[in-house]
């Protein structure tokens, strides 16, 4: 059985940074993204487990422009790993993420 982890949080924070740390997959595959270093459309990647079953992650863009391919990201995941950069803390997307995933009904995930 595959479990789906979301990523959520203010833009430069991490989320795509620390997707591509785990998995060695890198989500932002379109040049745009590559040229302007945000992440713009929903980016995937996995990884397997101990035990055999695999992670997927669905990496969501932070920008308060994209918020709708957030939505359509999160929509469909087990639980979320909520991204605060230590240098910043909490900005105004890490809210917007949390209450986005509260409203889709995602009540388990973490903070990194």
């Amino acid at each position: 059985m595959a479990v789906v982890l979301g990523t959520a949080g203010h833009i430069d924070h991490g989320k795509t940074s620390l997707v591509r740390a785990l998995t060695g997959i890198d989500c932002d595959r379109l040049g745009e993204e590559k040229r302007r270093g945000i992440t713009i459309e929903l980016g995937f990647a996995w990884v397997d487990l101990p035990g055999g079953e695999r992670l997927g992650i669905v990496d969501v863009p932070g920008h308060e422009r994209f918020v709708k391919n957030m939505v359509a990201g999160a929509a469909g995941v087990d639980f979320v790993m909520l991204v605060i950069a230590a240098d910043e803390g909490v900005m105004p997307q890490t809210r917007e993420h949390l209450e986005i995933c509260s409203l889709l009904g995602i009540r388990n995930g973490f903070v990194a």
